[in-house]
């Protein structure tokens, strides 16, 4: 930093969503945070912060009681042989003809067809982001939706001997103290004040309110705040400006943390889960991106939930979390007899 910084911190502990925290030794992240960035820039400042570990992305899907490698689309082996024969017949048939795309639902039955993009992934867009498929752009599409060819389409469905063509190709996660390590050497250039909850904003008078009742003054100030938040602590905003930040989508997360006697049985360091009648949409391992996650000889799982106002979240997080470990053990992810610990909590504005 080329002026001094103070980061005024709500929580206890810095790092706000790349935060961590530690149950009876076992460390989780709020959420499986893992860096795949191709930018140069970012890379070095996180190589600068800490050590890593270094991953080849091989990422699995759960349906209907079956595992499928990830991208379910060129991956079909396990599959039943109807089921197959009437995703390639719809893949090859939706191909004859380019329609007007207006939003992803329609991009998905334009590059797969109805069965495949109805029962994969228009059910995780629904238990992700909590909205309808139509509800989205296609903007943020890119590499994120792998569009096979008819050759890679045949393969996975003779074979489960295929090649990995998942978007990204390394993944990185810091070997120990958590994902934040990753942005240490940004938090020893500044002044963090924990415990520190702004309640109020005067950009006229450049003071920030806490809820101590102290004052800081500030010449600039920058807030990672989420907009429909930050206008709640404004003077004299206008009522449509109040509309409009609340109009804003977000998503928020339930996270259901176990711990383990003994790692679980999988290398995938995480996996998808299309079932909708199943909570969690995903699943990914700790104690797999760093041994120290753990203590020595344990292992480790984390669930997420999403939910938002257009898909509220409907029980207790007690509640929930009973659903979740049930879930793993019909998935066969875990024995309940192998759980130690046991951790759920909600996160707001998640994504």
């Amino acid at each position: 930093m080329k002026e001094p910084a103070i980061v005024l911190e709500r929580n206890p502990s810095w790092g706000g969503l790349v935060d961590n925290f530690v149950v009876d030794g076992f460390r989780f992240d709020n959420g499986p945070h893992l860096s795949f960035t191709n930018n140069q820039y970012v890379k070095g400042l996180f190589a600068e912060s800490s050590t890593y570990h270094s991953y080849f992305p091989e990422p699995w899907n759960y349906y209907a009681g079956v595992w499928i490698k990830h991208p379910a689309q060129n991956n079909l082996f396990p599959l039943s042989i109807s089921e197959k024969v009437r995703i390639i017949s719809e893949f090859v048939n939706v191909k004859a003809e380019l329609p007007s795309i207006n939003n992803y639902e329609e991009w998905l039955r334009y590059q797969y067809g109805d069965y495949f993009a109805e029962r994969f992934p228009m059910r995780y867009t629904r238990k992700i982001w909590t909205v309808e498929p139509r509800d989205l752009t296609t903007s943020w599409i890119d590499a994120r939706m792998y569009r096979p060819s008819l050759e890679e389409m045949l393969r996975g469905a003779l074979t489960d001997e295929t090649p990995n063509t998942y978007y990204a190709k390394e993944m990185r996660y810091p070997t120990e103290g958590g994902y934040k390590a990753f942005v240490s050497k940004m938090a020893r250039d500044v002044e963090i004040r924990l415990n520190a909850e702004v309640t109020a904003i005067d950009p006229f008078e450049q003071k920030v309110r806490l809820a101590d009742g102290r004052i800081e003054p500030y010449s600039e100030l920058i807030s990672t705040l989420p907009l429909p938040e930050v206008v709640k602590l404004l003077p004299q905003v206008p009522i449509d400006v109040l509309q409009a930040a609340d109009s804003l989508m977000h998503t928020s997360v339930a996270l259901i943390s176990i711990g383990l006697k003994n790692p679980p049985p999988t290398k995938s360091l995480w996996s998808y889960i299309y079932d909708e009648e199943m909570p969690a949409c995903r699943v990914h391992y700790p104690h797999l991106k760093s041994s120290n996650n753990v203590p020595i000889g344990k292992g480790s799982m984390q669930f997420e939930v999403y939910f938002g106002k257009h898909k509220p979240l409907k029980i207790e997080l007690d509640a929930l979390r009973e659903q979740v470990i049930k879930m793993a053990a019909h998935m066969k992810l875990l024995e309940l007899s192998e759980i130690e610990v046991v951790h759920v909590k909600a996160i707001p504005y998640a994504s």
